[in-house]
């Protein structure tokens, strides 16, 4: 019986590297080409036949997503997405998945001997699979590796100007719906965010809503903060909740991280946090003051042209915070956030 042949398609060189190994070592199967973009592979489906493609979610000009839809309409086939951001029940995997993906499998940011070998197995056998005609799209490679997410009962922060809406929506609609409460402070119009807001409403797992006096922050729930009118604390008591506070603003915003950060470690209510791309300092303070009371922190890991005056402001404070990529915030967070394994 002939090996099962695959096609491996991803903008990152080392990925595809890492990839190609890995299935290159799966008995069964060989690798018959490798693709950078949507349009070098559709020239290469053509010309090599593969028996199933694997499919990167992000890529630039026509991302893994919109070349999917474009494979089902023209030319079915067995499509694999590979991301570091499809975690278990997320946006990414069902979306991928309606769109005729028969797997989801993600990424491994870390690969140790161990790990490689049991990449090997696992994605080696999905992709005789997904040949064989096995697998339907009803599962996701991040679902099967575990129970869905716990949270541990501690709150999670961000804060960003317009510019770091794009990340916002990139770890949103990634959350599982289990996801830890988290509260979002956005330095933008209202006009530019609720068009977001209402997005994420349709395509996250988690529910969704504007920052709301006395609104209970538990697991499932995201608040995004964005009425100029008045700042956002967090009162403690037996279950944490959101509370306005109609003062003027600190150093010019309003509502402001700075002080909804220190309300968080004043009320000593267990808390991570981060700040996105934006231009101005707010959050820099807070997020030193967090960090001192136990809080593990984050900066966004701007692209090329990003403003980086919230990042620069931290750094400037000595404040140690992990630099985070967008496509790796989500699992960073959950990491975090959630209950270990005993």
């Amino acid at each position: 019986m002939r090996d099962t042949r695959v096609m491996v398609v991803d903008d990152s060189a080392a990925m595809r590297a890492l990839f190609s190994g890995i299935l290159e070592n799966a008995k069964g199967v060989s690798v018959c080409g490798v693709a950078s973009s949507a349009a070098e592979a559709r020239e290469m489906i053509a010309e090599l036949k593969p028996d199933v493609l694997t499919l990167d979610v992000e890529m630039p000009v026509m991302t893994g997503m919109e070349f999917l839809e474009e494979i089902m309409e023209k030319r079915p086939m067995p499509v694999i997405m590979l991301s570091s951001i499809a975690q278990a029940g997320s946006g990414t995997a069902k979306k991928a998945l309606e769109l005729g993906a028969v797997h989801c499998f993600p990424k491994p940011l870390r690969t140790t001997p161990e790990e490689f070998d049991a990449t090997v197995a696992k994605l080696g056998d999905i992709v005789i699979k997904a040949a064989n005609g096995e697998l339907t799209g009803g599962t996701s490679g991040a679902e099967e590796g575990g129970p869905a997410f716990e949270p541990d009962g501690s709150l999670v922060v961000m804060a960003c100007g317009q510019p770091g809406l794009e990340t916002v929506k990139t770890v949103v609609s990634n959350y599982p719906a289990t996801c830890p409460p988290t509260v979002i402070v956005v330095d933008a119009e209202r006009a530019v965010v609720e068009p977001v807001l209402a997005e994420l409403q349709t395509e996250a797992k988690c529910e969704l809503a504007e920052a709301s006096d006395c609104a209970p922050l538990a697991p499932g729930k995201v608040y995004l903060a964005f009425d100029k009118s008045v700042h956002v604390i967090v009162e403690a008591g037996e279950a944490p909740r959101l509370r306005f506070v109609p003062r003027d603003p600190v150093a010019g915003i309003r509502p402001s991280a700075d002080l909804l950060l220190g309300s968080i470690a004043r009320a000593k209510v267990p808390a991570h946090a981060g700040l996105l791309a934006g231009t101005g300092a707010d959050g820099a303070k807070g997020l030193q003051i967090l960090m001192q009371t136990g809080g593990k922190v984050f900066l966004e890991d701007p692209s090329d042209g990003a403003p980086r005056d919230r990042i620069d402001a931290v750094h400037a404070l000595g404040v140690a915070a992990a630099d985070m990529p967008a496509d790796e915030l989500t699992e960073w967070i959950l990491g975090v956030s959630g209950k270990s394994e005993d």
